[in-house]
């Protein structure tokens, strides 16, 4: 298995973050608008610092996203496992999922 792909077998089907799925599906799309923003300020050819300026904001949108996806696996997915006593397994995917995030910095 790559690093990068999803451990089969979970035990539940549905994802942490089902109760806020409405909450990130709408501000991935308020991402997806501001990128196309930063496209068009290319197109435009703006200032690069109005630019820079702007893709700073998307990344902080997507740390928000990632944050609240991190958070809805902890509180759901991670004290699920532990509960039926195999947290290990999930603490280190979260570990490493954590990892990932920083270092895609």
């Amino acid at each position: 298995m790559k690093q990068t792909d999803t451990p089969k077998g979970y035990a539940v089907k549905m994802p942490g973050y089902k109760s806020h799925k409405a909450q990130v599906q709408g501000r991935l799309r308020r991402i997806e608008g501001q990128v196309r923003g930063v496209q068009k300020m290319v197109d435009e050819d703006r200032y690069c610092i109005d630019v820079l300026t702007q893709v700073g904001a998307v990344k902080a949108a997507l740390d928000a996203v990632a944050l609240l996806l991190l958070q809805d696996h902890t509180e759901h997915c991670v004290v699920e496992a532990i509960q039926a006593g195999d947290g290990s397994q999930k603490v280190r995917e979260l570990n490493d999922a954590v990892e990932r995030l920083i270092k895609g910095r």
